[in-house]
């Protein structure tokens, strides 16, 4: 198979918030820019955020980008590098200016300002009292960002390759990145985008759960594409389990529910989150709130038949305050739950969300490799900005809020950067003469391959082991069972079969290259969690109930080659602010 070449300044690998962002920065800077996407840019999952974008504007009261920060650091359970969170917070003000400028459609306020709601974790004066935070446009902020995005981009003429699937990194004998392959995936056509920058934007991973929030798309090409490479994947052991999905159904119940005032119920009627978080009560971070709904429904409070989720009541609330500010969760209720929430309750259970780890950068999307004995290592040409990156803001739990704060700020700062790099570096590289053989032989596999596995089941069985073995609440038995079990359909999924080759626009295709990214992450997931003997963030262990700072105030790094895990310090040290030490964390 012949592989085509086309050259690039840049090619964003992803046409989410973080991706639209970067390349909207590209382009306006004049530069020749290519996004790849497996989906209309529009239907990415950014789409699907619901509640709002965090940032300090004080709209609606007393604010500050240090409370913000606070919050963030708190919200991470002291994981998350404070530098990389205080340039999160103190940028997410004016990324909220740039993003109406740009025309988003912000609710507003009865003086024009932009409307503010409460979000769970976020207070004023430093854990005081909730604050309204998130700047939001009805219960469609990604929806709305997004598209405004999107034109942004189509404006500054930016070029999309639309339903094409980035496969693998293109390197040179320096290590330096030089671009990727990808698949056209309606002809199966290769090609080589040659770059002289390349950002991952692909988002989250979290399709290797059976429950989920996330989309089919989200299949953690770009984790699966570094991991490959030899590259490690940062913090894999947290993974976000959102407190409100659709009991049965995983769709998300934003959080801006209870930030409109909405309340969680056990079968007896008790607002049980007064028991749990007795000063935010249901606004406590998501990792709080989910293990608590979890408790509740474990020792026999859970509500239904099977007694195995809790009530979301927002009926309280009124059909006018529902109808404008929380439409499409009315519109969800009714799809996917069969109740009208102007009259009955959702019934909701914690469903995986959001990963915190990714691919390690710093604030400024450059990709960084910890050196074993000397100091970090830049990846020369390559980036990462989004849920795909590490930078780490979230830590061991993110904020509600700040994953479409992180999407637009370091899109825009990592576009900055790129734009330094290219400067300083005119030219294209040569690209080695044994460029794209490991795609064609990979894919050839696939391709020929009989009497391999099925990708379907194995896929089923990935799921299964995650949903059991890594869940809300961990046990040191199923962990180690999880990891030989993981390793078990991690060797399956080496020898895959594509049984049905008549399935139009190689859908089957896509979807064993697909899971071959996904089981990376799961593996990633599985071994980094069994190591980590500590409960910290949304990472809870029945036989360590305590967060450990002394051994574990540290990140993982797993690297692909062995299952080798590696640790680095957390950077307790902001850029000009003061440290938040560790302490209790309580709400």
């Amino acid at each position: 198979m012949a592989i085509s070449r086309r050259q690039y300044d840049a090619v964003v690998v992803g046409a989410g918030g973080a991706g639209l962002r970067a390349a909207l920065q590209l382009a306006e800077a004049g530069l020749k820019v290519a996004v790849l996407s497996k989906v209309f840019p529009t239907r990415s999952h950014t789409v699907a955020a619901q509640g709002g974008i965090g940032a300090a504007l004080g709209n609606m009261g007393e604010d500050s980008w240090l409370w913000h920060m606070y919050d963030t650091v708190k919200g991470s359970d002291y994981l998350g590098d404070q530098d990389a969170i205080e340039f999160l917070c103190r940028e997410a003000p004016q990324a909220i200016i740039e993003l109406e400028h740009f025309g988003m459609p912000f609710d507003r306020n009865d003086d024009g300002t932009i409307y503010q709601r409460p979000f769970g974790g976020h207070s004023s004066n430093f854990g005081e009292k909730p604050v309204q935070r998130s700047c939001c446009a009805a219960d469609r902020s990604g929806h709305a960002m997004l598209h405004t995005l999107y034109q942004r981009n189509v404006r500054a003429n930016t070029q999309f390759y639309v339903e094409w699937m980035a496969l693998d990194l293109v390197r040179d004998a320096h290590g330096n990145v030089l671009g990727v392959t990808a698949m056209e995936m309606e002809t199966g056509e290769i090609s080589i985008l040659q770059a002289r920058a390349t950002l991952f934007a692909t988002g989250g991973a979290g399709r290797i759960y059976a429950s989920t929030t996330n989309a089919f798309i989200n299949t953690g090409d770009g984790l699966g594409i570094a991991a490959r490479a030899g590259l490690p994947l940062e913090d894999m052991e947290f993974w976000q389990f959102h407190p409100t999905g659709v009991a049965g159904a995983g769709v998300l119940i934003t959080e801006g529910v209870r930030g409109e005032g909405g309340y969680l119920l056990n079968k007896d009627g008790e607002r049980f989150m007064e028991r749990y978080a007795p000063n935010m009560k249901d606004l406590a971070s998501r990792d709080v709130v989910a293990r608590a709904m979890a408790t509740e429904i474990k020792e026999g409070r859970g509500a239904g038949k099977e007694a195995d989720h809790v009530l979301l009541k927002l009926d309280h609330l009124g059909l006018e305050t529902i109808e404008k500010r929380l439409p499409g969760i009315r519109e969800i209720a009714r799809k996917f739950a069969n109740v009208d929430p102007v009259r009955d309750p959702i019934p909701v259970v914690p469903t995986v969300h959001y990963q915190m780890g990714g691919i390690p950068t710093n604030y400024y999307g450059e990709v960084v490799v910890p050196g074993a004995d000397g100091p970090n290592t830049i990846v020369s040409g390559f980036y990462a900005a989004g849920e795909v990156a590490c930078a780490s803001v979230h830590g061991a739990n993110r904020l509600g809020t700040n994953s479409l704060t992180d999407l637009v700020v370091f899109g825009k700062a990592t576009g900055n950067r790129v734009i330094e790099f290219l400067k300083k570096n005119p030219g294209q590289r040569a690209l080695p003469a044994d460029a794209g053989d490991d795609t064609l032989a990979r894919i050839n596999r696939l391709d020929t391959r009989k009497g391999g596995e099925d990708p379907a089941q194995v896929a089923r069985d990935m799921r299964r082991t995650m949903q059991f073995h890594c869940g809300v609440f961990r046990f040191p038995d199923t962990l180690t069972e999880g990891v030989a079990k993981i390793r078990e359909v991690y060797e399956r999924a080496q020898n895959l079969e594509i049984k049905d080759k008549s399935r139009v626009f190689n859908t089957a295709r896509i979807e064993a290259l697909e899971l071959l990214n996904l089981i990376e992450v799961a593996r990633a997931t599985m071994v980094s969690a069994e190591a980590r003997k500590e409960s910290r963030g949304a990472h809870d262990r029945a036989d360590f109930h305590e967060r450990n700072d002394v051994e574990w105030l540290k990140h993982s790094l797993w690297y692909r080659e062995g299952d080798r895990l590696d640790y680095k310090g957390v950077t307790l040290k902001p850029l000009t602010a003061e440290s938040f030490e560790p302490k209790a964390r309580v709400y």
